[in-house]
């Protein structure tokens, strides 16, 4: 018996020790395990817009269904084989049908979106002309396509707008703006100022004996410095003419301040800039004067403010023919008749004409924005008491001045829509200039060259713009 149950406890053994290498095996060796399979399945997708319906009919019987929001769409068996689905909201839903067996049939994938039919149908109604295409995914409208102003544009994202009023955030635009954007603005100012200036004044001064003196002082033409000696009286730049009488021990001398002066100043100034739809652009031609600012601690420091003619502006293309434009001209200059003096420095005063409005122009059109007519008169008499009104001889004892300025002023705004040019067919102003030979320059006088008359009227040609002689 023993030599039979050997094989049995044999095998026995064997059986237990694979068990326990089985037990024991890592758990990272899951290959040997058995898979358990799931089944999944693959939503159809179903588009409704809000308040349409759809009636599906199903292969097999239906004996159950369900929705993941109902808020946002409803479902209604009609049959075991059909059933009612209705779009509530704006969103996405799942629907899951059922069989008898109570396994899944098939999952739909519902996405409720917004009506734009009557949206299309309003844009078409009212822009008939326009390019514009609308879609719509989940809670969102898009708009896009081609427009041909900027005011379409604006109804267009209106009317869109309407349709969504809870959330107008929601309209996407990706509407393009066809036609020309770029807009040139030439702006001339022409200006002429008159001005005429009188002046008539007498200053005078007695000396008798040489030491007693007297000095009259009427609109300083004269002073009296610090020594109070008759030898240090000061004379105004404004004196342009002295007379002294003797008699005796005493010397009379008259100070007279006698001018007539006329003046002109002439002012054309015509900045041209070019900025494109919407974008503000800046001119400027003149210079920059320097002002002395006080600091702490006895410190200066210097500040730059500009002057001449200046021009801001921002335009809007509104359609093919017609600009709506922000327009800020300014026209400044140096004025050291009213300057000031600081510290030492002298810091001119700055007379500026300056304009600001808003207009609505065609391509080509022009308008004067800004319009000046300006007359001043001042007069003005400085005399002594008693003497000053005495007839022919109280002249000499009053200065009289008579200032009249006139300025008129205008400044003419032209929008032009402008496409980039060929450079080859441009000229420009150094482009006719021939330097002059040694023959033409030192003994013809010439600051040309003879060439320079055939060039008149020449343009730019060749591959890169060179001149082609």
């Amino acid at each position: 018996m023993t030599r039979q149950n050997w094989p049995l406890r044999h095998i026995t053994v064997g059986v237990l020790a694979g068990v326990f290498l089985l037990l024991c095996a890592p758990p990272g060796r899951t290959q040997d395990r058995p898979r358990i399979p799931i089944e999944t399945r693959t939503p159809q997708k179903i588009r409704l817009v809000i308040g349409e319906s759809l009636v599906i009919d199903s292969p097999v019987q239906i004996t159950r269904l369900s929705l993941a929001a109902p808020e946002i769409a409803d479902a209604v068996v009609l049959s075991p084989r059909q059933f009612y689905l209705t779009a509530k909201a704006v969103g996405v839903t799942h629907l899951t049908l059922w069989d008898e067996g109570d396994r899944v049939i098939t999952v739909f994938d519902v996405a409720v979106t917004p009506n734009v039919t009557r949206l299309k149908e309003k844009l078409h109604e009212i822009l008939p002309g326009e390019d514009i295409q609308v879609t719509a995914t989940h809670d969102v409208v898009t708009l896009y396509g081609h427009v041909s102003s900027t005011v379409h544009l604006s109804q267009a994202l209106a009317i869109a707008g309407a349709f969504m009023p809870e959330k107008p955030e929601k309209v996407i635009n990706l509407l393009q703006v066809a036609g020309v954007h770029q807009v040139m603005l030439e702006v001339r100012v022409a200006e002429m100022a008159r001005s005429v200036t009188r002046r008539l004044g007498f200053n005078f001064a007695i000396l008798a004996g040489g030491s007693t003196f007297g000095l009259s002082l009427l609109n300083n033409l004269t002073s009296l410095g610090t020594s109070g000696l008759p030898s240090d009286i000061k004379v105004s730049p404004r004196v342009n003419a002295i007379t002294r009488f003797h008699s005796g021990d005493v010397s009379v001398t008259h100070f007279i301040d006698a001018l007539k002066e006329n003046g002109l100043v002439k002012i054309l100034a015509e900045p041209t800039l070019v900025t494109l739809s919407g974008q503000e652009a800046s001119f400027l031609a003149g210079g920059e004067f320097p002002i002395p600012v006080a600091q702490r601690l006895d410190a200066i420091t210097v500040e730059f403010k500009t002057f001449g003619v200046g021009l801001v502006f921002t335009p809007t293309v509104l359609s093919e023919s017609k600009i709506s434009m922000r327009v800020a001209p300014e026209v400044s200059q140096l004025d050291f008749s009213n300057a000031v003096n600081f510290a030492g420095f002298v810091i001119p005063a700055l007379t500026t004409r300056r304009a600001a409005t808003v207009i609505e122009l065609a391509d080509g059109q022009s308008l004067a924005i800004a319009g000046l007519l300006n007359e001043s008169v001042r007069e003005n008499i400085s005399k002594f008491p008693v003497l000053g009104d005495v007839p022919i001889l109280g002249a000499l004892f009053r200065s009289s001045e008579f200032q009249k300025n006139e300025t008129e002023l205008i400044i003419i705004v032209t929008p032009h829509l402008v496409k980039p040019l060929d450079m080859t067919k441009q000229t420009l102003p150094t482009d006719q200039f021939v330097e002059p030979n040694e023959f033409e320059f030192y003994l013809l006088g010439k600051l040309e060259g003879q060439g320079a008359a055939a060039r008149r009227g020449g343009k730019l040609d060749g591959k890169f713009g060179y001149i082609v002689p």
